[in-house]
């Protein structure tokens, strides 16, 4: 897929084809499609993420908790997204030992009581122990802070699904 045919598509098609990027969340998808055309693929996700920064704080809030905990309820449940589901595997979330288990429903008890919202991590770009370290460390952070954060790996799963589904 080009820019070019990118840039063609009707808003509900570009919609259909992209919703997917960001978790339960295509209204970013919606509004960016009026942000056409874009030069390149760096110019589509700086145009998704700015319509994340546009948002009111209620939105941005509401993105970041549309989605899911890691290893948590859903993945057991298997009610992720297929995207999530994918990225969680690739870091050996669907192989936790007990142990392993246990410390992250630990953490993420404790990072949803302080902040909120679910934790979130690029997984793709790190492994288990990577993100348990992370996990701890951020819990650390205030709140603003961390909701920054968030967003911001937000972005970071965006681009890879992005040109993953380009690459395709």
């Amino acid at each position: 897929m080009t820019i070019d045919e990118i840039d063609a598509m009707d808003r509900d098609s570009f919609v259909a084809t992209f919703g997917f990027l960001f978790e339960h969340s295509p209204w970013i998808v919606a509004a960016a499609a009026d942000r056409r055309p874009f030069t390149e693929m760096a110019d589509m996700h700086a145009a998704l993420m700015q319509v994340v920064a546009d948002a009111t704080d209620e939105e941005r809030l509401a993105l970041v908790r549309a989605h899911p905990e890691l290893a948590g309820k859903a993945a057991i449940d298997r009610t992720l997204t297929a995207e999530s589901t994918a990225e969680q595997a690739s870091a050996g979330l669907d192989r936790l030992t007990p142990a392993e288990f246990e410390r992250f429903h630990a953490l993420n008890a404790a990072y949803g009581a302080r902040f909120g919202f679910p934790f979130i991590i690029c997984v793709r770009l790190t492994d288990k122990a990577g993100i348990l370290a992370a996990m701890e460390r951020r819990l650390e952070n205030d709140g603003e802070t961390e909701l920054t954060t968030a967003i911001e790996q937000v972005g970071e799963i965006v681009r890879l699904r992005l040109y993953d589904k380009v690459s395709a």
